[in-house]
């Protein structure tokens, strides 16, 4: 597996995620090492990143490098705590929040980074003509910042109510004023806030960023003076998990996420290693009224006849748990079980009766037809993160194939699951995971407009969900708990997703030790010689 893992979410484990929580769990260590000076630190990523705007790329391998190259006005940890980032105050509830920003923080030009400027990226992702997948992530449709420069406070007033106005908006990637009108600079990574800078880019081969020695607004306390921070970070596209096992092993990499059996044998050479939990494994079905999935009571028959303990111990290698809930990062503020009660009992007999009795009739060739149309799916799954997930597909084909059903198998790669998802369409059942840590944060990819206008790829519509979601978002945090609770179980019970796999994910690092969230956070990296 090699895109990190999970952003607030797009596709969690699959491409998009899109929290910006802080990860818990840390092991192996370097204790006696001396820390570098000015190193390089070398990192895997699974897939060619393609285009780095912030702005509007939610694609998890985009992300991580975003990451490095701009900062936020908060930084939110695995609890749920508030960090300062370009903002050192903040006061926020479910409809306004304001930020007091930092007087010494300044673009990769020497720009002053004025509240005027961040006022501006959240009205740009806020406007529609502007097409940010980032609408209802983390700026409500609506929303309007203003920017005081004398005082340093930026003001946003929300379009919707939002339970986590603070923590959506906090987490923003900000660039620098002058850059937001270029789009094809953003494409390049320019326009920097953050501690590194875009050197040199080798389109599916590697990434070079350079350390900005004037960058000292890190999370809380941090302090750029510390030593092991590299000077370099070069993010390098290797799509074997294989290889970048043995280069971590070799000391040529210092990070690479690794998930499959390799993950064994770095463990046993007592790696370092950064684990957090992701969703893995989500069934997603395409709901487009032109689609046979529009159907409720197909989809729930199809549910009904796959062992999904099977599929996520396949998908997982073995190691997976059961989902709760659709929320599967931290913070995770409810730590509510809404799954088990709603995903439909694995049942192969009730699924045949069930399409028996709507018409669904086997065909000669044994897969079923109905008003002479066949019972034929199109199945797509990431074929960049690991092996397991085509495996995978391939054992929910064989199960649908017992049934009568007729699937195929599609891999795609990191574009083409933004390109097919949010494009053409072309595809029945999807086995992508949306990771995010806030239960607001999954609202635009199940309710709302329809791609090419929204992020609604699966054609949702589910009256209850809207309103409690509707609902939940007048509450501030925690209140809303009920609320969004009850939303991911309509979901869930009209079988309009089924997650069956989460995972704890690792990210390894040989001669370094950081921390990763929604990506590996890079004031938390230390080198060693």
């Amino acid at each position: 597996m090699r895109s990190i893992t999970p952003l607030v979410a797009l596709v969690g484990a699959a491409a998009l995620a899109l929290t910006a929580c802080a990860a818990p769990g840390a092991s192996g260590n370097h204790s006696g090492n001396e820390l570098a000076t000015d190193g390089t630190f070398t990192m895997a990523i699974g897939a060619d990143p393609g285009n780095l705007n912030p702005m509007i790329t939610a694609m998890n391998v985009a992300r991580t490098i975003d990451r490095f190259l701009y900062s936020r006005l908060v930084e939110v940890g695995s609890d749920g705590t508030i960090l300062s980032g370009l903002a050192n105050k903040w006061k926020a509830d479910t409809t306004n929040a304001t930020f007091t920003l930092r007087k010494d923080a300044t673009c990769a030009d020497g720009t002053p980074i004025t509240a005027s400027m961040l006022a501006d990226n959240i009205n740009f992702i806020a406007d529609p003509k502007n097409g940010s997948p980032l609408v209802g992530l983390n700026v409500q449709a609506g929303t309007v910042a203003t920017g005081d420069d004398a005082t340093g406070v930026l003001s946003v007033k929300s379009g919707a109510p939002d339970a986590f106005l603070l923590e959506n908006v906090g987490s923003v990637h900000m660039v620098c004023g002058p850059a937001l009108a270029h789009a094809d600079a953003l494409a390049k990574g320019e326009g920097a806030t953050g501690m590194y800078t875009m050197t040199k880019i080798a389109p599916n081969s590697q990434y070079t960023l350079t350390r900005r020695k004037e960058f000292v607004w890190g999370p809380g306390d941090w302090d750029p003076k510390q030593a092991g921070i590299p000077a370099t970070v070069i993010f390098k596209v290797l799509p074997n998990e294989t290889t970048a096992a043995n280069l971590l092993l070799s000391g040529e990499l210092n990070a690479a996420q690794v998930v499959g059996p390799d993950s064994d044998r770095l463990r046993t050479n007592k790696l370092f290693s950064n684990d957090v939990q992701v969703g893995l494994g989500q069934i997603q079905f395409n709901k487009n009224p032109k689609k046979l999935l529009s159907d409720r009571a197909l989809r729930l028959a199809l549910t009904q006849d796959l062992n999904l303990e099977k599929l996520r111990a396949v998908l997982s290698n073995g190691k997976g748990t059961v989902p709760t809930s659709l929320v599967n990062a931290a913070p995770n503020p409810c730590h509510a079980d809404v799954a088990k009660a709603n995903i439909p009992a694995f049942d192969v007999k009730a699924a045949a009766d069930a399409l028996d009795s709507a018409g669904w009739k086997p065909g000669s060739d044994g897969v079923r037809e109905k008003n002479g149309v066949k019972l034929s799916l199109t199945v797509i799954y990431p074929s960049y993160i690991s092996d397991s997930f085509g495996s995978t597909a391939e054992l929910l084909q064989s199960m649908w194939k017992e049934l009568g059903v007729e699937a195929t198998p599609k891999g795609v790669d990191a574009n083409g699951v933004s390109q097919t998802l949010f494009g053409t369409g072309d595809w029945d059942v999807a086995l992508i995971s949306v990771g995010v840590g806030l239960p607001s944060q999954i609202v635009p990819f199940f309710a709302g407009s329809t791609p090419p206008k929204g992020s609604n790829f699966g054609y949702t519509d589910n009256a209850e969900y809207i309103a409690a979601t509707t609902s939940a978002a007048t509450k501030p945090g925690k209140e809303g708990c009920d609320d969004w609770s009850h939303a991911e179980a309509a979901l869930i019970a009209a079988a309009d997703v089924i997650p069956f796999a989460n995972s704890v994910v690792s990210v390894f690092g040989s001669k370094a030790e950081f921390v990763q969230s929604d990506s590996l956070e890079p004031a938390s990296i230390r080198l060693f010689k």
